[in-house]
């Protein structure tokens, strides 16, 4: 070949390549992304919209196959979720129950529950429980859902009289109900006046008590502190036994909506506060130091603020669910969309970049609030609905927004590559 045409081909495929190499990059990274130990498989519940209210708090746990009450090849799933008003600040009704046979291709109901409804006070309000997170309890064979109450005066917070009482009820697969809710009865003391499980990720020891993250407010302080309880459940009765150090900030609100979980050797907690989210280990589950703020890898803030972040947990590694600043979405009340799963460095206790996925895309509604459940040894399912109300003075997004949400209650199922022998 002459050599002024191998000259003409080199100086062609440079100018080619030249402007692609961001794309070639790209391609890189997306390969090394689908090479993770998952793929995602987007599903919805439900859905369906009216512009007054919306479903909130959707969150689901798994009884598993020969467990009391599931006769069937697969996990029963069970779901609940509560209707919020659109045109008031957390202001909810009784919850509903959701439930799939068949690991997602069919959903029964919702269906309210009477015994998880509004209740009327001696002084004229009223109280529900909310925030309500159902999870199995190996130990004792049953579906136990962990929440808390919150009181409403003429349909609004009173916040001087709501007092928080973390509360509980248990699930009957052979009625498809729940039972009435109990209160989590703790020791005197300024700490425990206004103590609160809602939306907290508890973990179940191996002997059966449970760790479980609080939030409470004392009387003379104007934030709110975090510390984690030691309960004991026999299948009936949920037992204070002992409670870990008290985490505190003096900033925004404090902290709040702890959630642990544990991975190799440590227990981990991420804790939510106005201006950051803020993370810390220990090896007991119960005394923790500081916290410090989520970043990635490279020290950067991770950019998640005033909301909640959940773990999954698998053989293979932990990580975080999460939403954060950054992702185009400016136009999202508190940057509460999309909802991403990241895996984390345990050591650093920070999000590794490139692994980032979305689990659920935002369509203008906020994804803040959520669960996470493991289904089983080769499923962890990721459920949120989206929340109806953004940046005010009209804080009520229509029925016909422009960015197409209707309430969608979607179900992020995380399809293991490997089993997951973190399943019991």
């Amino acid at each position: 070949m002459p050599l002024n045409a191998v000259v003409y081909i080199i100086f062609t495929l440079i100018l080619f390549c030249a402007p692609h190499s961001n794309l070639f990059a790209q391609k890189k990274a997306d390969l090394k992304r689908e090479s993770l130990d998952f793929r995602i498989q987007l599903t919805t519940a439900t859905k369906g919209y009216d512009g007054k209210t919306c479903w909130v708090h959707a969150r689901a746990g798994a009884i598993p196959v020969g467990a009391p009450g599931n006769d069937l090849d697969n996990p029963i799933v069970v779901m609940t979720m509560q209707k919020l008003l659109l045109s008031g600040s957390d202001i909810f009704y009784a919850l509903n129950s959701m439930r799939t046979n068949d690991l997602g291709i069919t959903w029964q109901g919702p269906v309210e529950q009477k015994n998880l409804s509004r209740h009327n006070l001696p002084d004229g309000g009223e109280v529900v429980v909310s925030d309500f997170w159902p999870q199995w309890h190996a130990k004792s064979k049953t579906l136990l859902g962990i929440g808390h109450t919150v009181r409403y005066y003429n349909n609004r917070i009173d916040k001087k009289k709501n007092i928080r009482v973390s509360s509980y009820a248990i699930y009957d697969p052979d009625k498809n109900l729940w039972s009435p809710w109990k209160s989590l009865k703790l020791p005197d003391g300024p700490e425990f006046i206004s103590s609160g499980a809602g939306s907290v990720q508890r973990y179940d020891l191996p002997n059966g008590d449970i760790l479980l993250p609080v939030y409470y407010q004392r009387p003379e302080r104007k934030y709110s502190d975090v510390m984690v309880l030691r309960c004991r459940f026999d299948g009936h009765t949920l037992k204070y036994i002992e409670h870990g150090n008290e985490l505190s900030i003096d900033d925004g609100r404090g902290f709040a909506e702890p959630s642990i979980a544990k991975f190799g050797d440590w227990f981990y907690l991420t804790l939510r506060n106005d201006n950051a989210a803020y993370v810390t280990r220990s090896k007991d589950g119960l005394h923790f130091p500081a916290p410090q703020k989520w970043t990635f890898e490279d020290g950067k803030d991770l950019g998640s603020y005033n909301t909640q972040a959940h773990w999954v947990t698998h053989t293979d590694g932990l990580y975080l669910v999460y939403t954060r600043r950054g992702a185009n979405n400016d136009h999202i009340i508190r940057h509460r969309a999309p909802l991403i799963l990241g895996r984390v460095n345990p050591e650093k206790m920070a999000i590794i970049r490139d692994s980032e996925r979305i689990l659920v895309p935002e369509r203008g509604a906020r994804l803040g609030n959520f669960g996470v459940v493991d289904v089983n040894e080769n499923e962890t399912w990721v459920i949120v609905s989206e929340w109806m109300q953004r940046f005010g003075p009209d804080y009520v997004m229509p029925v016909d927004n422009k960015y197409g949400s209707d309430n969608s209650v979607y179900v992020s199922k995380i399809l293991w590559k490997r089993p997951n022998k973190f399943m019991k």
